[in-house]
């Protein structure tokens, strides 16, 4: 979250009917955002994870679904983070530090906005794309984006992941010429075999 941000729950009177809150004054949730109290649940920014308007969005709508009886669903995986700067950073899934971490045995592809017709003609070439899969089984791990479009462009990796997707699935599936989204598909290739443009 951005510097300062934090819960706000203190004036809920969450302590006179029994709601818990960790050290953080977060409200400690179980299972389908379940509070110890029986009927009050929780979501979003008053509960732990990345304090992220779209990530409250999902958790609400999967709330409302277990407290009808369905089934939410929230791959907290594939939830995508933006900075909203020039150029703006996008990213989704784990980053080379954590599989490094982890032991995971990766491959990376990259593919700069350089190198990408619509990026150059429309002058805005600075940044990349980074694309880092499983080294057995291709399946995409993560993806970076610095672009000026990085916000837009991040969506194509998420639902990608969401669906367990490989880097050759990215990378066979055609894009239009010219723009900027074809930088994901060349940093797909790149994981598997080498982009076109570059």
């Amino acid at each position: 979250g951005a510097v300062g941000r934090r819960p706000r729950a203190e004036d809920l009177g969450l302590e006179k009917v029994g709601v818990e809150v960790d050290k953080a004054k977060r409200i400690v949730t179980g299972e389908n955002f379940k509070t110890k109290v029986p009927g009050i649940f929780a979501i979003g920014d008053a509960i732990a994870g990345p304090m992220l308007a779209h990530k409250a969005e999902e958790e609400g709508v999967a709330c409302v679904e277990f407290i009808a009886g369905k089934h939410g669903h929230i791959n907290y995986d594939v939830i995508p983070g933006v900075i909203y700067t020039h150029p703006e950073v996008a990213s989704v899934g784990k980053t080379e530090e954590e599989l490094k971490a982890a032991g995971v045995d990766y491959r990376k592809g990259t593919f700069p906005f350089m190198a990408n017709s619509r990026a150059r003609a429309t002058g805005s070439a600075e940044g990349m794309v980074k694309m880092l899969v499983d080294a057995k089984t291709d399946k995409i791990l993560g993806c970076h984006i610095m672009s000026n479009a990085a916000g837009e462009m991040i969506h194509e990796a998420v639902l990608a992941m969401e669906y367990g997707a490989s880097a050759e699935d990215l990378g066979r599936t055609c894009h239009a010429h010219p723009t900027l989204s074809e930088a994901i598909k060349e940093a797909a290739m790149a994981c598997y075999d080498k982009p076109i443009h570059f």
